[in-house]
């Protein structure tokens, strides 16, 4: 592994002197929310990727530009032949606010490299990254199945659309998620273990979502996260359309604190 990660370092040194191409992509957004009987709120969001490629590697840095520049993300990846080398450079930052909705109480650190072979075992791809977590993940008759062996708690999910419902199940450490979805109609439906069910419905670039989000009950604080503060069930309405310039406006509603968010955004 380390004679891997030695040549994944020398062909990234070789590809800063001969970038063939450099992309760049990002969105922007304004919103407006009216916050109910609260003082109304103006927020902006702007944030820009560079991909560069040469070759088999690619670098990707994205940036928060908004208000200062940030770096919310960097990696490189590279191939050589079957084997693909991935080197996450970008330590998370959380906000670490004790706000009410569990938010880790100290950053985490997802900086790492990961290593993956192309395994000829029925389309399996074997991957091991610096912390010793072993995964194998393929498609296998229509279900995309991965299961990740780490001393934390083994991670399986599995997913795929069977007789026209797309279902995907995950079990961490033990606990299992679930969502199912289809359509009906031409009406999207989705129905989550979290007991959260959203509908969408309408022509292209002109749609209407409805969804109903359940009660949440209060979680004490550990060594990990902070409290999470119980919250009531609500239901929120969202319309969105697609403009010629573009652009997309949307239009929510929130039961939860009788609020409508205005929010016009452009993709490039």
């Amino acid at each position: 592994m380390k004679k891997l990660i030695a040549l994944f370092a020398v062909s990234a040194v070789a590809s800063t002197s001969a970038v063939a191409a450099i992309a760049l992509s990002g969105t922007s957004s304004v919103s407006y929310d009216d916050n109910g009987s609260a003082a109304s709120s103006t927020s902006y969001d702007a944030d820009l990727v560079i991909t560069g490629t040469a070759g088999s590697t690619t670098v990707t840095v994205g940036l928060d530009v908004d208000q200062t520049i940030a770096t919310t993300s960097a990696a490189m990846s590279t191939s050589i032949g079957p084997v693909t080398v991935v080197a996450d450079m970008h330590q998370v930052d959380e906000s670490n606010k004790d706000d009410g909705d569990g938010d880790l109480i100290a950053d985490s650190d997802d900086t790492g490299v990961t290593i993956s072979l192309d395994a000829p075992i029925g389309d399996a791809t074997v991957g091991v990254d610096n912390s010793g977590n072993v995964t194998i993940s393929g498609t296998w008759s229509g279900i995309t199945m991965s299961h990740t062996s780490k001393s934390a708690g083994d991670t399986t999910t599995a997913s795929g659309a069977i007789a026209g419902m797309d279902i995907s199940v995950t079990n961490a450490a033990g606990a299992t998620t679930w969502s199912l979805g289809t359509t009906v109609s031409g009406v999207a439906l989705t129905l989550a273990s979290s007991q959260k069910v959203t509908a969408a419905f309408g022509l292209a670039g002109n749609t209407m979502t409805v969804s109903s989000i359940p009660s949440a009950a209060s979680v004490a604080a550990d060594t990990t996260n902070y409290s999470t503060e119980s919250a009531a069930a609500y239901s929120t309405v969202a319309i969105s359309r697609s403009l010629t310039s573009g652009a997309t406006l949307a239009a929510t509603y929130s039961t939860a604190d009788d609020s409508l968010t205005l929010k016009a955004s452009v993709a490039f």
